[in-house]
């Protein structure tokens, strides 16, 4: 029997889906749930899109091969530059009728419209997932009236994985960019944080942009997606493991994991070491 069977597979580049399963776990917590960060490769954010598709399929493979039916990629630069191709060309190759692999953009493009009154909405996002244009092109599937306005904000991950992102030297990046994305369009009026680490600036953030504005982070709306999901498809949540377990995998060193987990998860975890190549 496979290790993990059954269990929703969560991956992300290191440790912002975190925050994603640590909201999905909260409102399903009946699941049984495998997460994995490839924290020895990260960040995804910079590395071209064959390198990040190909160490997502290898994530991916890594799911399968431990009893995942379902995988969500938890990190934006992975769903921008991966999760299509993976669909349409890897998964019918890899028994597509009985896996499925969800990403993190749709669900959130799905429902922005219900938060701009405007109809101009701001993105912050690595700079991978800004050249990918990916929420720019979601969104007009859904909305085409949206205007969206991009803002990448290289300096955010490593601030906040390195513990600095709560103090004074962090507003001057956070100050920077978010009046750099309003001076592109003085009326947006929601912010979409398109990066799993980002939702622990959101209160700082929150301190510059104009009164009113709405910022969203993902991990409340991807819950409710997966939660949407297995209710039209039973066929997949019948085979999700139903014992409220949480196991975590890392490529790199599990003790750093384990430490700078908590930040991103609120709890303190034990991981264990994973290969994907």
């Amino acid at each position: 029997m496979q290790q993990h069977q059954g269990s929703i597979g969560i991956f992300d580049s290191g440790y912002g889906g975190l925050t994603i399963l640590k909201e999905i776990v909260h409102l399903l917590p009946q699941y049984n749930y495998l997460y994995l960060g490839d924290n020895a490769r990260s960040p995804y954010g910079t590395r071209s899109y064959e390198t990040v598709y190909q160490y997502t399929l290898q994530a991916v493979n890594w799911f399968f091969k431990q009893g995942c039916s379902l995988v969500i990629l938890a990190c934006n630069t992975a769903s921008a530059k991966a999760l299509r191709t993976i669909q349409q060309n890897d998964l019918p190759k890899m028994g597509g009728l009985h896996h499925r692999v969800l990403g993190v953009i749709r669900p959130t493009s799905e429902i922005i419209g219900s938060f701009t009154q405007t109809g101009n909405v701001g993105l912050f996002a690595t700079s991978g997932t800004v050249q990918s244009q990916s929420y720019v092109i979601e969104i007009k599937k859904f909305f085409p009236y949206i205007q969206v306005f991009q803002e990448a904000c290289p300096m955010w991950v490593p601030l906040i994985e390195n513990n600095e992102f709560d103090n004074a030297g962090a507003d001057y990046f956070i100050q920077k960019h978010v009046n750099q994305l309003m001076a592109q369009n003085s009326r947006i009026d929601t912010i979409l944080l398109g990066c799993t680490h980002y939702p622990l600036l959101k209160d700082r953030i929150q301190k510059y942009v104009p009164a009113n504005t709405t910022i969203l982070a993902q991990g409340t709306i991807v819950a409710h997606s997966l939660q949407n999901y297995l209710q039209r498809h039973p066929e997949i949540a019948h085979k999700c493991t139903q014992e409220s377990t949480t196991h975590y995998y890392t490529t790199d060193n599990p003790i750093e994991f384990n430490q700078k987990a908590s930040i991103f998860f609120g709890n303190s975890i034990i991981s264990q070491s994973a290969q994907l190549t």
